[in-house]
């Protein structure tokens, strides 16, 4: 499962026709994660950790961790091999500007979003409200008159 990660260029242009996509669609959802990488081979000193060793030794890296940035529709298990998934290794380096970047693009691909229709919702907590009779002190008339 080892999937080829694309250079950020690449990565912007796939994400751009990801929320061209999108847009075009009555529904639909774009997933978007970033997490940190842990080093591939960490250097250990030794197999078995020492008291004044950290537990957990990356936690204070001694240098700063690539960014690993996904994305993907929100494809069903139904329909997993029309999946679109994309990945990035952003360097500490290259944060910042690759921020800019992907602040740019997530502007351009939410500027088609249609806003929820909450009416349903609104009408079904204004019955509930007219129902219960008004707004008492909890405990006081909610059980029969003895």
């Amino acid at each position: 499962m080892a999937a080829k990660h694309l250079s950020i260029d690449d990565f912007f242009a796939r994400l751009s026709s990801l929320f061209h996509s999108r847009r075009n669609s009555t529904h639909g959802s774009i997933f978007l994660t970033q997490k940190r990488l842990s080093p591939q081979n960490p250097s250990s000193s030794s197999a078995v950790p020492t008291a004044t060793a950290s537990p957990f030794p990356d936690l204070t890296p001694p240098s700063p961790l690539p960014i690993l940035i996904r994305a993907t529709d929100g494809k069903s298990k139904e329909h997993r091999k029309d999946k679109i998934k994309i990945s990035t290794i952003v360097q500490p380096d290259e944060l910042e500007g690759f921020f800019t970047k992907y602040t740019e693009v997530m502007k351009g691909g939410t500027t088609g979003l249609k806003k929820r229709d909450r009416s349903g919702r609104k009408k079904a907590t204004k019955a509930k409200k007219k129902g219960k009779g008004g707004g008492g002190v909890a405990g006081e008339g909610d059980g029969e008159k003895k």
